[in-house]
């Protein structure tokens, strides 16, 4: 008997010993300070408002308006002028004299003011820059043919042509670099976004061969290969965008523009390189080229709605909070293009941003910033 009140005893000893020893309560994680939006207007109008406006609004082109966005990615921008990581020198003096509290503040505030009415509105037609492109192309397909793909003896084909060589080589025909009058009168007014336009529809069109090489030796043209094949690729299909790919191409054409380099077109190391040819190595050197397959430089690209519904994927993601990414619809034009060229040429730190942008030339960004330009923000 005694031994059953023993274990009884012991029995109740552990339970009590169990209930003393309950798992610690978590202490509830600290409520975020409370902004004072009141405190926030009273730093704007000391040292915002004379570039950013009262309101939230950009008073001048490439200005960002800051009314209705997110508090979060304002306080961190303060940060990183207050860092130096953002090379505006005005607002590294005044970010530098903040305190946490006063960036909270006058994060609040900004956000808090109505969002800007766009001045475009949403419903205004967009046109890309491939789109745009391809109605310029219509001037130049009497010559150079349909997408161009040119059908005439001694007309260079353009599709599939090295974006950035075909902006420069328009460029030479204006300047007169390039003697060619009928040329130097096409697209003369064009500015550059709309080159940059045109270019990049004919990067993306599908070369065809051109006929085979009425003279020469493509065998021995291989041979002399050697030393273009550094920057127009071994078979004549160049990777980099400002030097022509020669696959493929008219033989007519190529002769010409290889024999000019003898004469009236500049180039050092074409100049350099082609002293050392006659006529007959021209004409192997252009016969393998010509009997080489092109290939596009560029694909289609993406519809202006495709690449900002891949940037909406951060930039209007409301729920996460570990994204401080800006909100982009109803922001000033000029400043999104500035912006983006920054990311683009790593002037600006983000290694996703200029990953993202790496690829983008001027005429998309201002795609890109003009449809963000005309969205109302949410």
């Amino acid at each position: 008997m005694k031994s059953v009140y023993l274990s009884l005893a012991l029995s109740l000893a552990l339970i009590g010993c169990g209930q003393d020893k309950q798992p610690a309560v978590k202490a509830a994680p600290e409520k975020p300070p409370v902004a004072d939006i009141g405190a926030g207007k009273t730093i704007a109008e000391k040292a915002c408002a004379n570039c950013h406006g009262l309101d939230g609004r950009g008073v001048g082109p490439a200005i960002p308006h800051l009314s209705a966005q997110r508090e979060r990615y304002l306080i961190a921008s303060l940060k990183e002028y207050k860092e130096g990581k953002r090379t505006h020198e005005a607002l590294r003096d005044i970010a530098a004299k903040m305190s946490e509290p006063e960036m909270r503040n006058i994060a609040a505030y900004y956000s808090a003011q109505p969002a800007v009415v766009p001045v475009t509105p949403a419903e205004a037609m967009h046109v890309s820059p491939y789109e745009q492109g391809k109605k310029l192309a219509e001037a130049c397909a009497k010559c150079h043919g349909e997408g161009g793909n040119a059908t005439a003896k001694g007309m260079p084909t353009l599709a599939g042509q090295q974006p950035l060589y075909l902006i420069a080589a328009i460029q030479e025909y204006h300047r007169g670099d390039r003697m060619k009058g009928t040329m130097k009168s096409v697209l003369n007014d064009s500015e550059r976004l709309e080159l940059e336009s045109l270019a990049q529809y004919f990067a993306a069109q599908q070369p065809v061969q051109r006929p085979a090489a009425p003279r020469g030796d493509a065998v021995a043209g291989e041979k002399l290969n050697a030393m273009c094949g550094g920057c127009h690729g071994t078979q004549g299909v160049s990777r980099d965008a400002a030097t022509p790919s020669l696959a493929g191409q008219d033989f007519d054409y190529l002769v010409k523009a290889t024999k000019a380099y003898w004469t009236t077109r500049k180039s050092w190391g074409m100049q350099r390189y082609v002293a050392g040819l006659n006529s007959k190595d021209v004409d192997n050197l252009v016969a393998y080229y010509v009997a080489q397959k092109p290939v596009a430089a560029d694909q289609v690209p993406s519809p202006t709605q495709t690449l900002a519904a891949k940037c909406d994927r951060c930039h209007d993601d409301d729920d996460n909070p570990s994204f401080v990414a800006p909100k982009l619809r109803g922001q000033d034009k000029d400043y999104l293009v500035m912006a983006l060229r920054g990311y683009r040429d790593d002037k600006r730190e983000s290694s996703a941003m200029h990953n993202m942008s790496n690829p983008y030339s001027n005429a998309m960004i201002n795609s890109i910033a003009t449809w963000y330009s005309s969205r109302s923000a949410k």
